[in-house]
């Protein structure tokens, strides 16, 4: 018969830099997979090498459950939206969305790329000037990525990178309340939760987001309806004027392909639409979210360059060689798969500092693992990517930034579970391409205008990020203190794409 997976570990769970070694030393000692007991409140089964993983992952979706232990806290956020939603319900939901995420509609994205890309870097010479040498990439990073996610999914133009907003900080501090309710065991318990100080704060931070979202999706939906009522069946406007259907339909953003799903619902269908409206928010906030993963991705990519100064020039000649005899310097969608080097060390660094840890999932029935085992139904089991990605057993000294590892020629042992920064099977991150092309961009341009060395921190003593980096697991990969980077200014500076911003 099926043996039990029943390693009984120590049930802590740092969520710091030595929480990480934890689990370094875990996965050198039982090389694949492990149980893991939580009190006597949960215990889960932990996975760690491409073998064991490659089951629970490609799982058939109509199997696999979101766990309420890791994603409900999530939920009084994000609601069923699809990060969160199970079965039929998030079937329906990921047929609705994936043509957002469609190469033709990628393809126009890669211009709100640069534009949020120049404000910032534009940001950073203003900065450098005033004197200020090293910056804290994180907050830098991520109001940019925030301001791109909500060009590209909401055509809304926030002005967050320069004007500060109650919502950017409210999305900062529900992922911080959140990491510190899984901390609190006694804290999992609703009607303990809210009745905290913390609860009080997540209820506030949850209305401002919730507040910003309605307000952004109420305004679309009033352009898409005064849009319907202009238009005629055949697509020409109601005052004479010829409607091009399709350069609007190859505009569509995210928000456009849910809301133009209601068009046209009738009064029978009100309760069903009232659900889809609240639908729409919780999947805004949702996309809200994703955008600090990106962002983290981004400052681990820069941060291992930074380290690298020989891969660093060897990016940036790749990109110089890309941009020769151009007007302006503008990454095209074309340019993206002209970049193998810097790719190549983008995948790295999402291998090295994985933006997110760890997934987690549960089956309505066993799942098979090698050597005879069973994962049980209703085991919650975590499927840790950092784990996977640090397994000496799978990479050759994994704790070293070596982006060779990504040349085609290294890759074709290897197995296509050994690197899943964005997860894998049916549910994967539906906007993995999305992220990795505005990586490209984002790295690229960065690269062309500036060089980049480990900083300091000022209110630290000057103590020097490489020396003091420390990893800090949240609901993103980040560091503690912050990462701080020396920007210098290429001279002559390639600038000419801050020009026409």
């Amino acid at each position: 018969s099926n043996s039990r997976l029943c390693n009984r570990l120590p049930s802590a769970m740092r969520d710091s830099e030595e929480g990480l070694l934890d689990v370094d030393r875990l996965v050198r000692t039982h090389g694949h997979s492990c149980s893991w007991f939580l009190g006597p409140f949960y215990h889960l089964v932990r996975v760690f090498h491409p073998d064991f993983t490659s089951p629970l992952l490609k799982a058939a979706a109509s199997i696999t459950v979101k766990d309420e232990l890791f994603y409900g806290f999530l939920r009084p956020w994000l609601g069923q939206s699809l990060l969160l939603s199970n079965g039929e319900e998030w079937s329906r939901r990921r047929r609705l969305l994936t043509p957002a995420f469609h190469f033709d509609v990628l393809k126009g994205y890669v211009a709100v790329f640069n534009n949020a890309t120049h404000t910032m870097h534009s940001k950073w010479i203003r900065l450098s000037s005033e004197g200020q040498r090293d910056l804290e990439m994180f907050q830098h990073v991520g109001l940019m990525t925030l301001d791109s996610l909500l060009r590209c999914a909401f055509s809304h133009s926030s002005d967050c990178q320069e004007t500060p907003h109650e919502f950017t900080t409210a999305i900062l501090e529900l992922g911080d309340l959140i990491m510190d309710r899984r901390r609190r065991i006694l804290h999992h318990w609703d009607w303990i939760y809210w009745r905290s100080d913390q609860g009080k704060r997540f209820r506030r931070a949850t209305e401002v987001v919730h507040s910003f979202t309605r307000r952004v999706v109420e305004h679309r939906r009033t352009l898409i309806r005064e849009q319907s009522h202009r238009e005629s069946p055949e697509g020409t406007a109601r005052d004479g004027t010829a409607g091009d259907t399709a350069q609007r339909q190859k505009r569509k953003d995210f928000i456009d392909i849910i809301l133009l799903a209601q068009v046209g619902q009738t009064d029978r269908q009100t309760d069903r639409q009232t659900d889809t409206h609240r639908e729409t928010h919780r999947q805004t906030d949702a996309n809200n979210v994703c955008h600090d993963t990106t962002a983290s991705a981004i400052c681990w990519t820069l941060f291992n360059l930074a380290g690298h100064a020989h891969y660093q020039d060897r990016c940036r000649d790749e990109v110089k060689e890309l941009m020769r005899d151009r007007a302006e310097q503008d990454i095209k969608w074309a340019d993206l798969s002209s970049m193998p080097f810097t790719t190549m060390c983008i995948k790295e660094s999402l291998r090295l500092h994985s933006p997110v840890l760890a997934v987690t999932r549960q089956y309505t029935r066993d799942v098979d693992l090698p050597g005879n085992r069973t994962v049980p139904k209703d085991t919650i089991c975590l499927v840790s990517i950092y784990g996977t990605h640090h397994n000496p057993a799978v990479w050759s000294d994994p704790n070293e930034f070596n982006p060779l590892r990504f040349d085609p020629a290294n890759t074709r042992e290897r197995s296509s579970n050994a690197f899943i920064p964005f997860s894998s099977g049916p549910r994967n991150c539906i906007g993995q391409r999305f992220a990795m092309a505005e990586l490209q961009v984002v790295v690229a341009l960065t690269l062309l205008r500036f060089r980049l060395s480990l900083g300091s921190n000022p209110d630290t003593a000057g103590t020097s990020t490489g020396q003091g980096i420390r990893r800090l697991p949240q609901l993103v990969l980040r560091a503690e203190g912050g990462m701080w980077l020396r920007l210098e200014l290429l001279d002559p500076p390639c600038t000419d794409g801050l020009h026409a911003q």
